[in-house]
């Protein structure tokens, strides 16, 4: 993004993309786009799911061990469904060879050699064409791609500073009426890069932008940084890094215990701790979790605040997707580390995108994507 420029050239860049070709459905929407609240686990979490209750072992020997696979089920705006189980042998047979495949050191190999990366982060607005015109015409993005989809109620966009295939980008959902959301104390920001701070906030400013604090050094450290506000009250600190690869470079979230959310994203998500720092003069520790170095990469940044253990996390935020070449794999190594699978690995309905969703230990979700069949929904 060098500066994020503002030239009269980018309006017509994000005209051409206003009306782009629709690719078929998304993969991720069915929860975003159904605002279901944030997962919230059970008081005895030592209970077992009623999946796990199955002698896994003992079943594989009758050979019908993962036919059980919940049947994929689309959330409407405020309800919830159990999802039932019915037999699926193609998944069941993927699913079985993923869970007889590990153990622990396996287990850890394979995540960290998946081909893996950060493709978007998923939230809700209450005015997507407004949220639009702030992120193109204040943060410099372009307008990849947008699609309506009235038999369900909800519009996405996706907006970034480059192509899907190989940049981290913002993946906006509206739902049909609702205008406002609660985002919580646990969500932190999202990060951009620029070449110059201090001009990349004038222009911000200049075109209507709330700058919610003024450039300067980071406390505790040398990074010059900004913050600024979108119309929905998310948070972008803008931070200084020229020349960088990846403009969208970050996002934060809040932890009730870091060390136990660092070794969950390098166990069971296959993530590199790429740096920690605490800074004991403002109470908090911060570690950057990703799977590239973070000059290049975007990345997961952790945020422990001494003594806080919990979040209110609203129901704004909603996910990060992540690629993986197996998802049936991935779903193995995230229950093998005492991870949470919400939605147990198979295709989606309709279009076929393989995916699994994962809770962290504090209640963060992540959606795993399959990579060959990311490929074909950008086509």
């Amino acid at each position: 993004m060098r500066a994020l420029p503002m030239a009269a050239g980018r309006a017509a860049a994000v005209a051409a993309c206003a009306s782009p070709a629709v690719p078929r459905r998304s993969l991720l929407l069915s929860t975003a786009a159904a605002g279901e609240p944030p997962y919230r686990p059970p008081a005895d979490s030592s209970s077992p799911s009623k999946f796990s209750r199955f002698d896994r072992s003992a079943v594989r020997l009758l050979g019908w061990t993962a036919a059980l696979q919940p049947e994929p089920v689309r959330l409407s705006r405020g309800a919830s469904a159990a999802p039932k189980l019915r037999a699926s042998p193609p998944d069941a047979a993927q699913a079985a060879t993923a869970a007889a495949a590990f153990g622990s050191k396996e287990a850890f190999a394979w995540a960290k050699s998946d081909n893996r990366r950060l493709l978007h982060v998923v939230y809700r607005v209450g005015d997507i064409d407004r949220t639009i015109k702030f992120y193109t015409e204040c943060l410099g993005m372009k307008l990849l791609r947008k699609r309506d989809i009235p038999e369900e109620k909800y519009t996405n966009a996706f907006l970034g500073y480059g192509a899907e295939d190989n940049h981290f980008v913002v993946e906006l959902t509206y739902n049909y009426g609702v205008d406002k959301y609660d985002i919580g104390a646990g969500f932190g920001h999202f990060g951009i890069a620029v070449d110059d701070v201090a001009k990349t906030v004038e222009l911000i400013r200049a075109k209507g932008g709330k700058v919610t604090r003024e450039p300067g050094p980071v406390k505790g450290g040398k990074t010059v940084i900004a913050f600024v506000e979108d119309p929905d009250g998310y948070k972008f600190e803008i931070l200084e890094r020229p020349g960088t690869p990846e403009p969208l470079c970050q996002v934060m979230l809040r932890v009730g215990d870091l060390d136990r959310a660092i070794s969950f994203y390098e166990k069971a998500c296959g993530m590199e701790l790429l740096r920690k720092r605490d800074n004991p003069e403002y109470k908090y520790t911060v570690a950057m979790m990703g799977y590239g170095p973070e000059d290049k990469n975007a990345v997961l940044e952790l945020t422990y605040n001494y003594g806080v253990t919990e979040y209110d996390k609203g129901n704004a935020y909603a996910q990060i997707a992540i690629g993986t070449d197996d998802v049936y794999k991935t779903a193995e190594v995230v229950k093998l580390f005492g991870g949470q699978v919400v939605r147990e690995p198979g295709p989606l309905p309709g279009i076929n995108t393989k995916i699994t969703s994962i809770l962290d230990p504090d209640g963060w979700k992540s959606v795993f994507v399959d990579n060959i069949d990311f490929a074909k929904e950008l086509e």
